[in-house]
């Protein structure tokens, strides 16, 4: 709900960073894949209790999620891409998502190994990160074969379908039960539910579309 609006403040920053790194041989796909690997050590992080350390890797990791694709856009193309003006790729696009989702479901996982009387709860919410996550990619490959369009949140690889639960808000509730574990159950309850609504929306506006 907020990635569009967060957008514009977010790329100036992230785009001086990428000019920056352009010419230094540091690949989009490096950002990508060490983004991940904070991403990891914020879940090893929250299993070991060490919430506050998992609140900064996780910043982190949001961070090169970010300017992964702004590299991507800044960085001059490889030989096997002659006609390209960057390092912009599906393969790219492909490995942050999958990061993405991974990284989301990983950070609940680890809160669960940690504090395992929260177990179930997890388990709920990332059931309903399956549901936004699903309807979100599915919606996308539909609107790949109609040659549909969006690019409200900036500039995608895919179609980028919107709902009340984006990045933005899924990453201030990771953050949140770093900095509140205790009160787990109710975010987890809140945001699952946001989530099913997303859900929910996304399958009616795939309805109207696809229909």
């Amino acid at each position: 709900m907020l990635d569009a609006s967060l957008r514009p403040l977010i790329d100036k920053p992230l785009n001086a960073i990428a000019r920056a790194l352009s010419g230094s041989g540091i690949t989009p796909n490096m950002v990508t894949g060490f983004g991940f690997f904070l991403g990891l050590l914020a879940a090893a992080s929250l299993a070991f209790k060490l919430d506050y350390a998992a609140l900064v890797l996780i910043l982190a990791s949001r961070i090169m999620d970010g300017l992964d694709g702004a590299v991507a856009r800044h960085t001059i193309p490889r030989s096997r891409h002659p006609g390209a003006k960057s390092q912009e790729s599906d393969l790219g696009g492909y490995y942050d998502i999958v990061s993405d989702f991974l990284f989301y479901s990983g950070i609940i996982l680890a809160f669960a190994i940690g504090r395992p009387e929260h177990a179930l709860m997890a388990a709920f919410l990332i059931f309903c990160f399956v549901g936004t996550g699903s309807s979100f990619l599915a919606y996308a490959i539909i609107a790949a074969k109609q040659n549909r369009n969006h690019e409200q949140q900036g500039k995608k690889s895919f179609y980028y379908l919107t709902g009340i639960t984006e990045g933005s808000e899924t990453i201030f509730v990771l953050c949140l039960i770093c900095v509140f574990p205790a009160w787990f159950p109710q975010i987890a309850a809140i945001f699952g539910g946001l989530c099913l609504m997303t859900t929910l929306g996304r399958v009616l506006q795939a309805r109207r579309d696809f229909g």
